[in-house]
């Protein structure tokens, strides 16, 4: 497995090492040891969580404020999405800012999000299925969120918003400047 480091800091992309033969292919997706090392971080994983997604879905973008907070580490099981991550950590000279990276199905690769971050994707393909650990259990009166379309953002979902299959729930997030830490 190797790590690729991004332009904001702690969140980091991981490859695996793939073995492959006529038969198909192996890799180890995770192991505690080897990620702790390559990040530099102890996180201890306490609950998966896996979702199903139509084309042009949008989830996100989502984080746990508080003692609440959860650090992921998220792949794409099947399809491809545009995963995506914003620093919302008060005082982070990256504040604001996101990065994105389709992850896919062929790609194998895997991003690590810590906490402080809002957490989204869309997807791209027909259908996606979306992997994540995260290392707190979620608890519902410490969810937030973050407008998809906010202009401060200004993140590119990888089609026009006219096709994105946004939940009730998120097309009525907050802006960045209106959240609450």
């Amino acid at each position: 497995m190797t790590i690729e480091l991004t332009p904001l800091q702690g969140l980091v992309l991981l490859t695996p090492a793939i073995f492959k033969d006529d038969r198909g292919y192996f890799f180890e997706s995770f192991n505690q040891n080897k990620f702790n090392t390559l990040t530099g971080t102890s996180i201890n994983f306490v609950q998966d969580n896996q979702s199903y997604s139509v084309k042009g879905a949008l989830r996100g973008l989502h984080f746990q404020r508080g003692e609440h907070a959860q650090a992921k580490l998220v792949r794409v099981l099947k399809g491809e999405v545009l995963d995506v991550a914003v620093d919302i950590r008060p005082g982070s000279p990256t504040y604001g800012q996101h990065f994105k990276q389709i992850l896919s199905e062929s790609n194998h690769l895997q991003m690590f999000i810590p906490r402080g971050f809002a957490h989204g994707f869309s997807v791209l393909s027909d259908e996606a299925v979306f992997f994540y650990k995260c290392d707190n259990f979620y608890n519902k009166a410490s969810e937030g969120g973050l407008h998809y379309a906010d202009p401060a953002l200004a993140i590119d979902w990888g089609m026009p918003h006219d096709q994105l299959i946004v939940s009730e729930k998120d097309a009525v997030l907050p802006y960045l400047a209106n959240i609450e830490g």
